[in-house]
């Protein structure tokens, strides 16, 4: 039995905003403060993630920063020819300020202001812990990101964001990301960001039920997978919207399917940037069982 489209439409409300927008206010001033070690350098501080891209749903707590140090970076010259790359080369002028010494700085920032006790950089982020009305946050703390390319006028380059996971350097292009996904809102007729949502509410159902391991379908993820469905499957309702959906996403060349930011593939295995195959396909599968097995 189909899932009824009363609880499709419960699914595709939008989550916290009043909390979110105070949370980000807290973190966004406390990054800013005057008297950060970084303070006098470029750097930018801005959202992503699903409350950045209106796809957030009441399941979800945490609000995702970007700290961006725009006084060091990092680049990728592979698509540049010999020429070019010498180039490059002899005027480039390495950093005096290290990945190293920043990411520090910024977690002092942030201890300053909210205590070491709720301050703890993880894996790829620094974890702020919800206290009273504030909710929890994840700042990746990031410097800016060059993917230079031959252009018609010349050598030129597309900003992007990098981090550094262990020994792993992680780039994202999340401004394309966003910017992407609203214009998709656009086209879809306002459809595309009600369906991320009830998506989204089906993966925390699934994973509840022990359907899917938690952490295997990120809402990351799960926009780019709808990003690439034809704008032409979108409407009538969110039930007509999910079959013609999945439908298209079953019969699809899933390895040629790009992430929102158009930047890299969505399905690969051993990328840090892609969703690894078996968690794709186990997805599809599940949520996939779960509209047939509805009751």
């Amino acid at each position: 039995m189909a899932i009824p489209e009363s609880q499709l439409e419960t699914w595709s409300h939008q989550g916290s905003i009043t909390q979110s927008s105070a949370t980000y206010a807290a973190v966004k001033l406390a990054l800013e403060a005057a008297d950060t070690k970084y303070a006098g350098k470029g750097f930018e501080v801005f959202l992503q993630g699903s409350y950045g891209n209106d796809t957030n749903i009441y399941a979800e707590s945490d609000v995702d920063v970007v700290i961006r140090l725009d006084a060091t970076y990092h680049f990728d010259t592979t698509a540049l020819n010999a020429q070019e790359l010498a180039t490059f080369n002899t005027g480039f002028i390495p950093t005096s300020y290290p990945y190293a010494d920043y990411k520090p700085h910024v977690v002092a920032a942030l201890q300053k202001s909210f205590g070491a006790a709720d301050v703890k950089p993880d894996k790829k982020a620094v974890k702020i812990k919800a206290n009273g009305s504030r909710r929890s946050a994840d700042v990746v703390v990031a410097t800016d990101f060059r993917r230079y390319y031959s252009g018609p006028f010349g050598v030129q380059f597309e900003n992007g964001i990098c981090f550094f996971s262990s020994s792993d350097r992680i780039v994202n292009y999340p401004k394309q990301h966003s910017a992407n996904c609203t214009a998709k809102h656009q086209a879809t007729n306002g459809w595309f960001k009600p369906m991320v949502r009830i998506l989204k509410n089906m993966r925390s159902k699934l994973v509840d039920n022990g359907a899917i391991a938690a952490g295997s379908a990120p809402s990351y993820f799960l926009e780019g997978l709808l990003y690439n469905v034809p704008n032409d499957k979108f409407g009538t309702s969110y039930g007509d919207t999910f079959v013609a959906a999945i439908n298209w996403i079953l019969k699809a060349e899933r390895n040629k399917l790009l992430c929102a930011n158009e930047r890299f593939y969505l399905v690969r295995d051993s990328a840090a940037e892609c969703w690894p195959v078996a968690n794709c396909d186990g997805f599809i599968n599940a949520v996939t069982r779960l509209w047939k097995d509805w009751s």
